[in-house]
């Protein structure tokens, strides 16, 4: 967990706008809501042969989740939607990385979400 927190902070520090790198684009919705809350991300990938994994990371230091897909490289579909669903309170980082046959990553997207306490059952 501890490790997992570090690599988020260190991604967050390098990480590229969410714009910012032409294979890998992400939208997470919504960027700000009630807990338990239901995210909803939406990855684009620009076709290539290289790309063989897409991992979504969503991380607030106190709750970690995280889904893998395998891809066919450029057979692979441009767009993944994934799921979040029951995130605690807390303030995330998403983050997105496209991985090749090694598994080194070849390009990251990074977006912060926001999800509030109700302060009800407290």
């Amino acid at each position: 967990m501890r490790n997992a927190m570090l690599i988020c902070g260190f991604l967050a520090l390098v990480a590229l706008p969410v714009d910012g790198d032409e294979r890998l684009r992400m939208t997470v919705s919504p960027t700000q809501s009630f807990a338990p809350s239901f995210l909803r991300v939406r990855v684009r990938i620009e076709p290539s042969v290289e790309n063989r994994s897409l991992e979504v990371i969503a991380d607030s230091g106190g709750f970690y989740r995280s889904s893998e897909v395998q891809l066919e490289g450029d057979r692979a579909p441009a767009a993944i939607n994934l799921e979040f669903r029951n995130l605690p309170e807390g303030d995330y980082q998403v983050v997105g990385i496209l991985k090749d046959r090694a598994g080194h990553e070849r390009s990251m997207v990074n977006q912060e979400v926001r999800v509030i306490g109700t302060g009800i059952g407290g």
